[in-house]
């Protein structure tokens, strides 16, 4: 009882007992690592915000950019000729303008890898299709 007595006596005098010199060194530790792992998810989220915002400014200067640009019309005009001469095609019945058609689209698979991947990337960056790596490893 004598022993309970004096480690009670010592916590209430401010004395620091073998315990309390083992506890605090954890307890700084474990605060420390607390505080760092706050920190980390801080700069993990400032970090993505940043990101998203780089990326609103990026899309906005592009919008802004083909405001006065008639590329964007030149390739949806090149994209649709396949289909404006296929329906041609179809409405007075000549099969030797699809067969054409064809053959122009087999001719473009025939390009280099390098040229169709440069061609694709245009096309893209005109109409602001994000993700294009993205798109190209579906293509394989």
């Amino acid at each position: 009882m004598a022993s309970v007595r004096c480690t009670c006596d010592a916590l209430i005098t401010g004395e620091q007992t073998m315990w309390m010199n083992l506890i605090a060194p954890v307890a700084k530790l474990a605060g420390g690592y607390m505080k760092n792992k706050a920190e980390e998810k801080q700069a993990k989220h400032k970090a993505k915000m940043s990101m998203i915002k780089n990326d609103a400014d990026w899309e906005s200067k592009m919008a802004e950019a083909s405001n006065s640009s008639f590329k964007d019309e030149w390739f949806a005009g090149i994209l649709s000729l396949p289909l404006l001469f296929i329906g041609y095609a179809v409405g007075v019945d000549d099969p030797a303008i699809i067969d054409r058609v064809k053959e122009g689209f087999n001719a473009l698979n025939e390009l280099p890898d390098w040229y169709q991947y440069l061609l694709f990337i245009a096309v893209s960056s005109s109409f602001g299709i994000k993700g294009a790596d993205k798109i190209m490893k579906m293509r394989k």
